[in-house]
């Protein structure tokens, strides 16, 4: 067995301690405690020490990983037994990392594929996951709610893996406290969690996933990102959300990689071959899942559900219309910067063409008729509303392009802007013009 494996499997042991939450009540931390008292200062040589260690702990002779990673644990046990945080995801936030982590190992022993290990955190992550929950519920005599588990333990895993692929291996005790906290969110919003919209939400989202990866068109951190992204829209909001969605996600993809090869030889083509990453998935998506979030909470808010439907539907538009006018517009000559209209080089950041105009108008109107087709109570005004402010968002953008966006705020930054003006536009015109 590998040292790697060993040590993975050292430490999903000690996560496996979360489980004893229930019998210790408020001296749930303790076990993690005591780890991380050893770890510092008493195991500094010998069969434990290089069960644990890691390359960093050699070179510094201590256990810094493991104490970190007790100590994140021990954290989140006084959360769960003195602010509140649900004891059951208290003890899936440390068994995904850890079992997560040792499921990736375990590829790891047989191939150095980067999408098969992911799959590995994703596979034990989850399993590990709905096995603690179960196992809580047990100790508690609560009910077993295989859908809410499935879910919690799926979007938890998600959320460590990502995090995992942004950060590094020594930052373990932020991936499982940033987990446990988003679980605890995840968890407040999903009330009502139902069998079939959780098996057809990872049915779907791992589909779209893999095809994403498998075809070049998002990273392996991109990937992650659009099914966690994709999980959470249709669980809080329902497949007709999820359509407006893949919508951006499917018809931007087919754009980015058409005619690429000829985008190269202009300077204009994205890098990793048009393959989408977390930067590029979130600057596009991160005001979208916002809108879903709300609109998952609008129930506890003094504002109809509806405002944030429109806004997620016209943050979606602006981000298409402005993908489509980047990536059809560009292939054609003379470009004109957009706030002087002077002619400029092919790939000027605000430099447009008549065309990618035209093009960034029917994106947006494609993501209208989407909405006014599979989002309820969205109107045909509703979809002229959406268009309008897909396309506001998509000059927001090509303006930004021309003034500020540089290396102190970059695309993502420039895009993240466009997708909130495309949602707030949308927003108030739909107070304005169809929810009044």
């Amino acid at each position: 067995m590998q040292p790697t494996l060993r040590r993975a499997s050292g430490f999903a042991l000690v996560g496996t301690l979360s489980v004893a939450a229930p019998v210790l009540g408020r001296a749930a931390f303790v076990p993690f405690a005591a780890v991380a008292v050893l770890a510092a200062f008493a195991i500094t040589d010998g069969p434990l020490f290089e069960l644990f260690a890691r390359p960093a702990d050699r070179r510094e002779g201590q256990l810094n990983g493991l104490t970190g990673f007790a100590l994140a644990a021990a954290g989140l046990a006084i959360l769960a037994t003195e602010i509140g945080l649900p004891t059951d995801l208290f003890v899936a936030a440390v068994l995904v990392l850890a079992y997560g982590n040792l499921g990736k190992r375990l590829v790891a022993e047989t191939t150095d594929n980067p999408f098969l290990g992911t799959a590995g955190f994703a596979v034990a992550g989850s399993v590990a996951g709905v096995a603690g929950q179960v196992a809580i519920a047990s100790l508690t005599s609560s009910p077993v709610l295989a859908p809410r588990f499935a879910f919690l333990a799926v979007a938890g895993t998600l959320v460590a893996a990502l995090f995992r692929e942004m950060l590094f291996e020594r930052d373990d005790p932020l991936v499982m406290l940033s987990t446990g906290m988003l679980l605890w969110l995840f968890d407040a919003l999903a009330n009502g969690v139902g069998t079939v919209d959780v098996v057809a939400a990872l049915a779907v989202t791992v589909a779209l996933g893999y095809a994403s990866y498998a075809l070049g068109a998002a990273s392996v951190a991109g990937m992650l990102s659009g099914v966690l992204l994709g999980l959470l829209v249709i669980v809080f909001g329902g497949i007709g959300w999820f359509a407006v969605l893949i919508t951006f996600f499917g018809v931007g993809s087919l754009s980015t990689k058409f005619k690429y090869e000829e985008k190269k030889r202009r300077g204009i083509a994205e890098e990793n071959e048009g393959a989408r990453g977390t930067g590029n998935v979130l600057g596009n998506a991160a005001v979208a899942l916002l809108c879903v979030i709300l609109f998952a909470g609008s129930g506890s808010l003094p504002l109809d559900g509806g405002l944030f439907q429109y806004a997620f539907a016209g943050s979606m538009a602006a981000a298409l219309s402005d993908t489509l006018s980047s990536e059809l517009g560009g292939l054609y000559d003379n470009p004109r910067l957009v706030t002087t209209l002077e002619r400029v080089p092919p790939g000027t950041d605000g430099g447009v063409t008549w065309q990618g105009e035209v093009f960034g108008l029917l994106g947006a109107g494609l993501v209208g008729g989407v909405a006014f087709v599979l989002l309820a109570g969205v109107s045909p005004l509703g979809a002229v509303v959406v268009t309008l402010g897909g396309f506001a968002g998509m000059t927001a953008d090509s303006v930004l392009g021309a003034t500020v966006e540089g290396p102190r705020f970059g695309n993502e930054a420039v895009n993240f802007a466009a997708t909130f003006v495309g949602a707030v536009v949308s927003a108030l015109a739909a107070f304005a013009l169809v929810l009044s």
